[in-house]
């Protein structure tokens, strides 16, 4: 490949990373709008329902049509889903409960969690800089969670556990992905989602445990209720969206090299800062400027570091 055509590719795919993180700063928005009406698994329930077949109509026919549900790793894409399901629930837990742009900074973390994984499941090597810039990493999340103190939230440690079940799934997903493609584990997630949140729904759906939650939870136990006709485009842009930056991200780290696709991911920040501002009127106070800084400054150094190295351990918070 020429330098040209290097280059080339590597726009197009900074160009679906730049996408991709619009696609789920849209969803991010979308779940924390419809949190105050709607139980954490019916949301996830109807995200998948529109997901799905647009999936199918959409996308399913240029991936060589029903040969995407084939597979030699049923029980690995299943340990995978649930990662994803839980991930995911974990997340829109905290972006339910937290300012938008809190929520989201401490997720970014997950590229720290990556390399610490790496080292442990894959027994990689990591040098002192990128422990350095862990350790700094980790730092900015003290900054913004605040243990130990009045302003403490424990929702604050949602976003961290599905930082760390997506790492995990990261791990699954580079072990599986000679022989599986973006697009078969695209639609094992999205049947993860449809068949755990259709049991939760199920079994608690009727607000049995309704009120057993703390206030700032009570999302995750509530009952299912009715859709209001106004918020079935929401639900349509969560599908959608949530999809979407599932395979535009995919496509990105398929073209481009990873050191050029993944700062694009971290464009979701500063979208996030504006939906609080713009839509939740909440704006990060000094600390949390602080936090953020060093989150987003410790994951582009690792970025940056694995990029000199040759590997893509680091790579972005990639929700698959």
């Amino acid at each position: 490949m020429t330098q040209v055509s290097i280059e080339r590719s590597n726009l197009v795919g900074a160009l679906c990373a730049f996408t991709a993180a619009l696609c789920f700063s849209l969803n991010d928005v979308a779940i924390k709008f419809v949190s105050d009406g709607y139980a954490l698994h019916q949301v996830v329930f109807l995200r998948a329902l529109v997901g799905i077949p647009t999936f199918l109509i959409l996308v399913m026919p240029f991936f060589g049509g029903f040969r995407v549900f084939r597979t030699r790793r049923p029980l690995a894409h299943a340990v995978r889903g649930l990662c994803v399901v839980f991930a995911n629930s974990f997340l829109f837990l905290g972006l339910a409960a937290l300012p938008i742009a809190d929520a989201v900074a401490i997720f970014f973390v997950s590229p720290l969690v990556i390399t610490v994984f790496s080292v442990i499941f894959l027994r990689e090597r990591v040098g002192a800089r990128r422990w350095a810039a862990i350790a700094v990493g980790f730092v900015g999340v003290l900054l913004i969670v605040k243990p130990g103190t009045s302003a403490f939230q424990l929702a604050s440690v949602f976003p961290m556990i599905a930082a760390s079940l997506y790492a995990v799934m990261h791990i699954i997903a580079r072990r599986i992905g000679d022989t599986e493609s973006a697009a078969t584990m695209a639609i094992y997630s999205q049947s993860c989602f449809l068949v755990v949140s259709a049991a939760i729904g199920f079994s608690i759906g009727d607000g049995k445990l309704a009120g057993l939650a703390p206030d700032d939870l009570d999302f995750l136990l509530r009952a299912w209720a009715p859709v209001d006709m106004a918020d079935i485009p929401i639900f349509i842009l969560l599908g959608v969206s949530g999809l979407a930056g599932v395979l535009f991200i995919s496509q990105a780290y398929r073209l481009s090299e990873a050191a050029f696709a993944a700062p694009f991911e971290y464009v979701s920040m500063p979208m996030a800062i504006l939906w609080g501002v713009t839509v939740f009127g909440t704006w990060p106070d000094a600390v949390a400027w602080a936090g953020i800084a060093l989150i987003l400054g410790s994951g582009l150094y690792l970025v940056w570091r694995e990029s000199r190295k040759g590997t893509h351990v680091a790579d972005g918070p990639v929700r698959r």
